[in-house]
C-alpha cells in the first residue's frame, strides 16, 4: 500500500508539472488536436471539416508560413517572409524594398524565381513502420540507420504514388513518425508589398517587443499552367475584427522548440551552442553594419542579410535569457525529478527507461568536444559566401545521385531533386564585394580556429584570407546558371576535373566535414533520438499525448484569447492604432528606425487613425510561425502573425500566458491601408470577395 501511494504520489507530481491544463499552450499537430481542451476552456467545437479547410488553406512559405485568402491563388504573408523574394526583384535602380510595390494589374505581377510554396494535403501515421525496423539488439547508429532506411523507402514510395512531395517528420523525440504529403507550387509571382520602413517600423529597437505599428504584409499569387491557381480553400476577411476576449487560431509552420528537452540538453545549449551563436551574429552585424556605411548601394545589398542576423541575434539572446533564468532551470530539473522518479518507483519502467537520461547527457559531452568543427566544416560556417554553398550542393549531388536512393545523405534523396534543380537554375542576384566581404571575416574565423588543420593550410597557402576570398569569388564562374546547369547534368568525374575554385574548395573540405557529419551521427543525433523517444514513451505511458509535440517546422495548430497583459505595473493595451503609429514617428522626430515611408506622410489625412493595426493575443509560436494566419471562430482571417513580444521567446522551452504574447497585423488595419496609403481598391476587393 505505501508502494501503491508513493506511485499514485508520483504521478499525480508529474501530471500537474507537465500538463498544460489552463494556459493557452501548445503547437498541435492537425491530426491529433486539443479537441476536449478547446471545448472546456473556450465551447468551441473542432471538426474534421474545419481542420481540413484550414490545413488547406495553410501555406508553407519557404522556412515561414502563409495563408490563401482568395479562391484566385492569392497568398498573404509577412513582408520579412517574402523579403528574400521582394529584394531578388529590385535593382540598384528600382528598389523594391524602399518604394513598395503594387501590381495593378495580373500581367504586372513579378515572378520571384526559385521560390517554392507548398500546402500539406495529407498526414499519414507510420510509426509503426518506421520503429519496426529497430531491433533489441541494435546500437543506437544502427537503430537509427534501419529507421532511415524505411524512412527513404516510405518518401519514395509515397512521393511516386501520390506526385506529392512527401517526408517523415519525427514527432516526440523519435517516438512518434508521420509521413507529411506536400504539392508542391514553382510559380509564385509578387502582388503587393508595402516599403520596408512601414513593415518594420521601429527596426531593432522594437523587434520582440510590444506595443508595435507595423503593417507586416506582402502578397503573393500561386500560378499553375500561367493562369491563377484555383485555390477552392481560402480564408474569407474578417471585416468586424477581434475584441478583447476573442478565441483565436493561428495556423503555421513554428520552426523549433525545445519543451521536451533533458536538462543536460538545455545546458549544452546554455554553455555550448548559444554563447557561439550570439557571438558569431554579433560580430557579422558589427561587420555588416560597417560595410552599410560604405554608400546607399552598399546598404541596399546588405539590408537582407543585416536584417536576418540582428533578428536571429535578438531571438537567440531571448532563449539564452530562459536558460540563464534559475527559475524556469530549477523548473525543468523539477519535472526531470519527478518523472525520473515516476520511472523508478516502477520496476518495469525503471529496466526499460532509467539510462535515458544519463546517455543523452554524455552525447552532450561528446558534441561539445566537436561542435565548433562541426559548425565551420560540416556547417559551412568557415566558408560564408552563397557561392560555396552552391558548389557544395553540386559536388554532393554528383556523389550522391549514383547511389541508391536510402544510402545519400537526407537532403539528397529523389524527393528533393526537383527544389534542388530548381534553386541551381533560378536566376537571383549575387553581389561579389558583399560575397567577397563575408567570406573573409569567415575565413578568418576558421583560419583562427583550424589553423592546424592541414585543409585549412592548404587552402591558405600563406595568402591572408581578404586574398583567399578575392580569388574564390572572382575565380568562380558558378553565378552563371548555364555553368550551374553545366555541373547538375555533369557525372562525377567532371566534378572532380572542374578547374572551378569554388567546387575545388567544396572537395577539399569534403571528407572531413562528411567525418564530422557522421561523428554527430553516430555519437549524438542517434542518442538523441532513441533516448529521447524512451523519455517520450516514458511520458505516454504516464498520460498519453496530451502533451503536444515540439515544433518541427511543420503545420501546426495554436489557440489562444485576445488579451492584455501587466509589464512593470502597467497594463500593456490588447490593440494599437495609426494614431499610435503617427504619435511614435512625431516623439523621435521622424528619424529612423521610427521613420514614416512618404506614402504614410502623404496620405496621412485619408486615415481612420483609430483603425487597430497590430495587436496580441496567448496563441503559442516560435520562429517560423511568421505568416501565419490569425483566424477567428467562424474561420475568418482576423490577422496575420509577425512576431512575439520579448517575454515569449524563453517560451522556447517554458510557456505561460501571463506575459507571452504574439504579435500580429490586424486585418482592419489591412484594409485601411490597402485603401487609403496605397489606393489599391482591386486587392481590397478580392479580399473581401468582391466581384
Amino acid at each position: 500500500m505505501r508502494y501503491l501511494k508513493a506511485k499514485i504520489f508520483s504521478l499525480i507530481l508529474v501530471f500537474s508539472l507537465f500538463i498544460p491544463i489552463h494556459a493557452d499552450e501548445g503547437m498541435w499537430l492537425f491530426n491529433m488536436p486539443p479537441s476536449s481542451l478547446l471545448k472546456a476552456k473556450y465551447n468551441f467545437n473542432v471538426t474534421t471539416e474545419w481542420l481540413k479547410h484550414m490545413q488547406l488553406a495553410s501555406v508553407r512559405f519557404g522556412g515561414a508560413s502563409g495563408s490563401f485568402v482568395s479562391p484566385d491563388g492569392l497568398v498573404l504573408t509577412n513582408h520579412h517572409v517574402g523579403q528574400g523574394a521582394i529584394q531578388n526583384l529590385s535593382t540598384k535602380d528600382r528598389d523594391l524594398m524602399k518604394t513598395g510595390f503594387y501590381a495593378r494589374t495580373r500581367a504586372e505581377e513579378l515572378k520571384a524565381a526559385g521560390l517554392e510554396l507548398m500546402v500539406l494535403q495529407e498526414i499519414e501515421d507510420v510509426t509503426t513502420k518506421v520503429l519496426g525496423a529497430e531491433k533489441s539488439d541494435m546500437t543506437a547508429a544502427q537503430a537509427a540507420a534501419a529507421k532511415d532506411k524505411v524512412i527513404a523507402a516510405l518518401e519514395k514510395e509515397s512521393s511516386e504514388k501520390t506526385g506529392l512531395r512527401s517526408t517523415v517528420v519525427n514527432l516526440y523525440s523519435g517516438s512518434m513518425f508521420h509521413l507529411y504529403k506536400y504539392k508542391v507550387y514553382t510559380d509564385a509571382r509578387l502582388v503587393f508589398a508595402v516599403e520596408y520602413a512601414a513593415a518594420f517600423f521601429g527596426g531593432d529597437p522594437d523587434n520582440f517587443t510590444y506595443p508595435r505599428y507595423d503593417l507586416d504584409i506582402s502578397l503573393f499569387r500561386i500560378y499553375e499552367n500561367d493562369k491563377p491557381m484555383n485555390s477552392k480553400h481560402y480564408l474569407k476577411w474578417d471585416t468586424a475584427g477581434v475584441k478583447e476576449g476573442d478565441l483565436v487560431f493561428a495556423s503555421g509552420q513554428p520552426g523549433s522548440t525545445g519543451r521536451l528537452l533533458t536538462l543536460a540538453q538545455m545546458e549544452f545549449l546554455r554553455d555550448v551552442s548559444y554563447p557561439y551563436t550570439i557571438s558569431n551574429y554579433e560580430r557579422r552585424r558589427a561587420l555588416l553594419k560597417e560595410f552599410s556605411s560604405r554608400g546607399p548601394e552598399y546598404a541596399r545589398q546588405a539590408q537582407g542579410p543585416l536584417f536576418g542576423i540582428e533578428n536571429s541575434l535578438k531571438a537567440t539572446i531571448g532563449y539564452q535569457s530562459g536558460l540563464l533564468d534559475k527559475k524556469l532551470m530549477e523548473k525543468k530539473a523539477k519535472e526531470e525529478q519527478a518523472l525520473r522518479g515516476a520511472v523508478k518507483k516502477d520496476p518495469a519502467l525503471d529496466n526499460e527507461f532509467s539510462k535515458a537520461w544519463d546517455e543523452l547527457a554524455d552525447a552532450q559531452k561528446k558534441f561539445a568536444s566537436f561542435f565548433k568543427a562541426y559548425r565551420f566544416f560540416e556547417g559551412g560556417a568557415g566558408f560564408s559566401t552563397g557561392y560555396f554553398n552552391t558548389a557544395r550542393t553540386l559536388v554532393r549531388l554528383a556523389m550522391e545521385k549514383g547511389k541508391p536512393n536510402d544510402e545519400r545523405l537526407r537532403e539528397y534523396r529523389d524527393a528533393s531533386l526537383p527544389s534542388i534543380s530548381r534553386r541551381m537554375l533560378a536566376v537571383t542576384p549575387i553581389y561579389d564585394e558583399l560575397e567577397i566581404f563575408n567570406l573573409t571575416d569567415s575565413l578568418i574565423q576558421l583560419q583562427k580556429e583550424f589553423g592546424n588543420y592541414q585543409e585549412v593550410k592548404w587552402l591558405f597557402a600563406g595568402k591572408l584570407a581578404e586574398d583567399v576570398a578575392k580569388d574564390l569569388v572572382t575565380g568562380t564562374k558558378l553565378g552563371a546558371v548555364e555553368v550551374r546547369k553545366k555541373y547538375l547534368d555533369s557525372e562525377l568525374d567532371a566534378v572532380y576535373l572542374s578547374d572551378d575554385p569554388m567546387i575545388k574548395l567544396a572537395l577539399l573540405v569534403d571528407p572531413i566535414s562528411r567525418g564530422l557529419r557522421k561523428k554527430y551521427q553516430t555519437e549524438v543525433e542517434s542518442v538523441e533520438t532513441r533516448n529521447g523517444a524512451l523519455i517520450a514513451r516514458a511520458l505516454f505511458k504516464l498520460k498519453g499525448t496530451s502533451i503536444p509535440p515540439d515544433a518541427t517546422s511543420t503545420l501546426r495548430l495554436s489557440f489562444g484569447a485576445v488579451k492584455t497583459y501587466m509589464e512593470s505595473g502597467k497594463k500593456i493595451p490588447f490593440a494599437t492604432t495609426f494614431r499610435g503609429l503617427y504619435d511614435k514617428a512625431a516623439k523621435f522626430k521622424n528619424k529612423p528606425p521610427y521613420e514614416l515611408s512618404p506614402s504614410f506622410i502623404k496620405n496621412k489625412a485619408q486615415l481612420k487613425l483609430n483603425t487597430p493595426l497590430n495587436f496580441i493575443a496567448t496563441c503559442d509560436s516560435i520562429g517560423g510561425n511568421s505568416g501565419s494566419p490569425v483566424i477567428n471562430r467562424k474561420g475568418e482571417f482576423s490577422g496575420v502573425l509577425f512576431d512575439g513580444n520579448i517575454q515569449s521567446l524563453p517560451a522556447r522551452f517554458v510557456y505561460s500566458d501571463q506575459q507571452n504574447r504574439s504579435v500580429m497585423v490586424h486585418s482592419r488595419g489591412i484594409i485601411e491601408a490597402l485603401l487609403k496609403i496605397y489606393n489599391a481598391k482591386p486587392l481590397v476587393d478580392e479580399l473581401l470577395g468582391k466581384k
